[in-house]
């Protein structure tokens, strides 16, 4: 940058380093996604499409950055991990914030048509952002248990409430009073017994959402020097539907909080 009489402004951005040796959670959320939702008619109670478009791009972030190690998402929202001994931009909180939410709806509408056909974009869907620290990896842990829960909480009632209304031809109040003061074991009694569905055997994808890990996979590409094929191992991130709330997860990949030595200093 340039040097001149009118440098000094730059002495009015405030310094937001996030604090040393934490976890980051970057956690984007839709705005306004349930008219967004309405507007594009998404499929009830869940669509998708929309599931698998929110995961491409998750994807594409953590292709993009690479200090990700995991993301988790649910409905509109995703949550990106980078660890402890990363130095991502520096820990500085709006330049990590901005990049990941960026170029996640950058992706959201670049990809759209893959997974909506002829559905077209109505208009710009819109996400806000933010990083949080988290000192240890229980309390890490406890973060995405408590997005997990979130997911199995609201995805019983939708799919009561969407069984209600769709097999059931009760009104949207109607349905929202039934299940007024409702435990999740009265929500799969009707579900069970009024619609024949068990709960359980639902897409894991929509009850317990979607973990993002990079995935040990044999890729074969053409050699350019040659034009043969040659075939490597790569990590590719890779959407899994796992329980991330118990410990066989965490056992099936303790690559994820283990402590790495590294030293990115992007710009």
């Amino acid at each position: 940058m340039a040097n001149s009489k009118y440098e000094y402004v730059r002495h009015f951005e405030l310094a937001d380093s996030l604090l040393p040796s934490t976890w980051l959670v970057v956690r984007i959320d839709g705005r306004g996604f349930h008219r967004f939702s309405q507007s594009h008619n998404f499929e009830k109670p869940n669509d998708r499409r929309s599931i698998e478009l929110m995961n491409r791009c998750a994807i594409e972030v953590m292709k993009d950055i690479k200090d990700i190690i995991l993301a988790y998402g649910e409905s509109d929202e995703y949550s990106f991990i980078i660890p402890k001994t990363s130095n991502l931009y520096s820990r500085r909180a709006s330049k990590i914030s901005s990049t990941v939410v960026s170029l996640f709806a950058s992706n959201f509408v670049m990809h759209w048509s893959e997974y909506f056909g002829t559905d077209k974009l109505l208009y710009a869907p819109c996400f806000d952002s933010r990083t949080v620290c988290y000192p240890s990896e229980k309390i890490l842990r406890d973060y995405l248990s408590w997005r997990q829960a979130d997911c199995h909480i609201n995805n019983l009632f939708n799919t009561t409430f969407w069984a209600l209304v769709l097999k059931g031809g009760m009104t949207e109040i109607e349905a929202e009073e039934k299940l007024k003061k409702t435990l999740s074991k009265d929500k799969n009694e009707i579900l069970f017994t009024q619609f024949n569905i068990n709960y359980n055997n639902i897409d894991p994808i929509f009850r317990k959402g979607s973990t993002i890990i990079r995935q040990k996979t044999q890729v074969t590409t053409i050699s350019p020097r040659n034009g043969e094929p040659v075939t490597r191992t790569k990590l590719i991130p890779t959407a899994v539907y796992d329980d991330i709330i118990g410990q066989e997860f965490w056992d099936a990949h303790p690559e994820l909080l283990e402590e790495k030595k590294k030293n990115n200093n992007h710009a």
